[in-house]
């Protein structure tokens, strides 16, 4: 198949028996139930430009693997060149959905766990690399969603993982068997699990040889025995499961996060990529982190594009698009969403070749990337706000503006330009309503913070990555001072 349509995409979801709780109840369709639904479209974004002519340079690549075209959400980064347009593919789908379309995770956690299963099996004559090469090219070739799965619930953030009172609070093996291993505990904030096929799951930080029960690695479907998925909420989700569409903001995408419970989870061996080698841990999850960073320099800028297309264009049914304070405000707007996405061109063009083949990110930019991304989407969603008024949280309902009695009332009163229909005009309020505050917002603003690693893992990483050393030999060498 290689290249799934978005209708296959959505019929393949159909046929998996997902364990889907939601707000304390099970879902038994989770494809078409209104909270969800928007969130896979989101997805099915991915599949539905991949088919486009127009974008397949950017959609789609040639695998290493197979020599077959495939969706790029399933590709090795084969050269900087890749690593650019993986940037560029992000920007794109975030401004198509102006939300989280949820693929990246597994895109970050391939490139990741191919370069460091290769050096696990240099280093224990293993057979990791062979089995998730062979895995990959089934992702491939089924163009299948997957969630890349590392963040663990981690309990008291004093101790380790087998310090724990609780020891499943970071998922663990428990049972080693001839044919795989048993796996207990559970991953946190997954990104559109609910909409994948596969979970990936990795380490969550830097193990110690007592703890290598818990430094593992494996893929299994999301609809497996034992794993049951816990939807999370949004702010304003329910207004989903209203009549109309209006009071949603956007209504025909959105983003999902989700508590995933791993009750003794049978993993066969070929489906095992890390076992144990405690050793190798902190080098997966700095990759993945790495990737991950990048990726927000490219998805981030794309939701931030319609951020501040919605602010341009509320500006203009306020009446308001050439005062000057106004024009200032989207000038910085834009100086602030270009400046996330230089960076994530930046790290992409300064990346190299890992001993696997495939290519990383410079390590050092994309932590910068990311630094930048926990603070401007912040300012620039504050400058939306500013610039829409107090009206896009203080405004009436749908239900509201159709009533026959005060529907009047508010088709009157919410009136700005006046050769702007009123419906418009709140369309759009809704719509900033949404990205700023609402359940885009987890997807914008709130992720922008803690996805990928909150700040501190960032400033943690450029300390390292830094090379504070040399900076002080260059000093030294234009002053001849010696040691």
């Amino acid at each position: 198949m290689a290249l799934k349509t978005a209708k296959e995409y959505i019929d393949s979801l159909r046929n998996l028996k997902l364990n889907v709780y939601l707000m304390g109840e099970k879902v038994e369709n989770p494809v078409d139930h209104p909270i969800i639904r928007p969130s896979l479209n989101s997805v099915a974004m991915t599949y539905e430009l991949a088919q486009n002519p127009e974008y397949e340079d950017l959609m789609t690549a040639t695998s290493t693997l197979t020599g077959k075209k495939i969706n790029r959400f399933t590709h090795l980064h084969n050269s900087t060149e890749d690593l650019v347009k993986k940037v560029k593919m992000q920007r794109l789908v975030g401004q198509k959905t102006a939300s989280c379309f949820q693929r990246c995770v597994g895109l970050d956690a391939f490139n990741a766990v191919y370069s460091t299963t290769f050096e696990i099996d240099e280093k224990y004559g293993t057979n990791y690399h062979d089995r998730f090469v062979e895995y990959l090219k089934y992702v491939q070739e089924e163009d299948l969603t997957v969630d890349g799965a590392m963040t663990d619930p981690k309990g008291d953030r004093g101790l380790s993982p087998s310090q724990q009172a609780d020891p499943d609070l970071f998922l663990h093996i428990v049972e080693r068997r001839e044919d795989g291993i048993v796996v207990r505990g559970a991953k946190a904030h997954q990104t559109g699990m609910v909409n994948s096929h596969e979970v990936l799951v990795m380490p969550t930080q830097t193990m110690r040889e007592e703890d290598k029960d818990y430094a593992v690695c494996f893929a299994v479907p999301t609809d497996a025995e034992g794993i049951t998925i816990i939807y999370g909420r949004q702010s304003c989700d329910t207004r989903k499961l209203e009549e109309g569409k209006l009071d949603v903001g956007n209504p025909k995408f959105g983003g999902h996060e989700a508590l995933v419970i791993f009750d003794n989870v049978f993993v066969p061996n070929e489906r095992i990529f890390m076992c144990g080698e405690y050793d190798f841990s902190g080098i997966l999850v700095e990759r993945f982190a790495g990737y991950h960073r990048q990726s927000y320099g490219g998805c981030k800028v794309g939701v931030g594009d319609v951020l501040i297309g919605a602010a341009a264009l509320i500006a203009d049914y306020n009446g308001v698009p050439k005062a000057s304070h106004i024009k200032d405000k989207i000038i910085e707007m834009v100086h602030l969403n270009e400046t996330l996405y230089s960076c994530g061109i930046a790290c992409s063009c300064e990346g190299h070749k890992t001993k696997a083949g495939n290519y990383e990110i410079d390590m050092l930019l994309a932590n910068v990337c990311k630094q930048n991304v926990t603070r401007f989407p912040y300012e620039i969603a504050r400058l939306a706000e500013d610039i829409a008024g107090g009206i896009f949280v203080t405004m009436p309902s749908e239900k509201d503006l159709k009533h026959p009695e005060i529907g009047k009332y508010v088709e009157k009163y919410l009136k700005g330009v006046a050769s702007v229909p009123t419906i418009n005009r709140m369309k759009v309020l809704r719509f900033i309503e949404n990205m700023t505050l609402g359940t885009a917002a987890v997807g914008y603003r709130t992720e922008s913070l803690h996805g990928a690693g909150s700040p501190q893992a960032q400033r943690i990483m450029i300390s390292r990555q830094s090379n504070l050393e040399r900076k002080k030999q260059l000093v030294k060498d234009i002053l001849d001072i010696e040691d």
